[in-house]
């Protein structure tokens, strides 16, 4: 039999457990409505009280990344890397914040990364390839700048193409 301080510790636990389902779920239900900055404040109010909380955290860098701030949303990813390295989201989201910014070879590295940590990451393996395709362009511009080549400029195109079909 469990002793009255033992059940009043056991029940504050759910009670905390369960605020902070109803914390992610809020600021999921939010992100899912457009209200992103919304979803922000939640998070940030769960984070208060729970300041290692990975899910919290991991669902604020998403927010951040949403409302654009890309900067803090890069960071938070790489803390959540450091404190859980053999995670690949925090890697994927990484990669993608990379990409985002331009840095193609660091988000090359980042998703590589995130696949070794699960090979199987079915988004990091798709961001993996939208990375290879944004590299190609970069490579087909420099070879046909100043130079008229028809089979690179119809790839080139073919490839720009792909990068703007809206993701699935």
């Amino acid at each position: 039999m469990l002793s009255p301080r033992t059940r009043w510790m056991a029940a504050l636990l759910l009670a905390c457990g369960m605020a902070q389902a109803a914390e992610l779920d809020e600021a999921r239900d939010r992100l899912a409505r457009g209200d992103a900055a919304g979803a922000l404040e939640r998070l940030q109010q769960g984070l208060e009280r729970e300041p290692a909380n990975a899910q919290l955290r991991f669902l604020q860098g998403v927010t951040l990344m949403d409302l654009g701030r890309d900067t803090q949303a890069l960071e938070v990813f790489r803390q959540l890397h450091q404190a859980y390295p053999e995670l690949p989201e925090p890697l994927n989201n990484i990669g993608l914040l990379q990409a985002r910014a331009g840095q193609l070879d660091s988000a090359r590295q980042s998703l590589q990364d995130a696949l070794r940590a699960d090979p199987q990451h079915r988004a990091a393996r798709a961001n993996l390839g939208q990375v290879y395709l944004m590299l190609a362009v970069q490579a087909w511009e420099l070879a046909t700048s100043g130079i008229p080549d028809a089979a690179l400029l119809r790839r080139l195109e073919g490839a720009r193409a792909l990068l703007a079909l809206p993701a699935r």
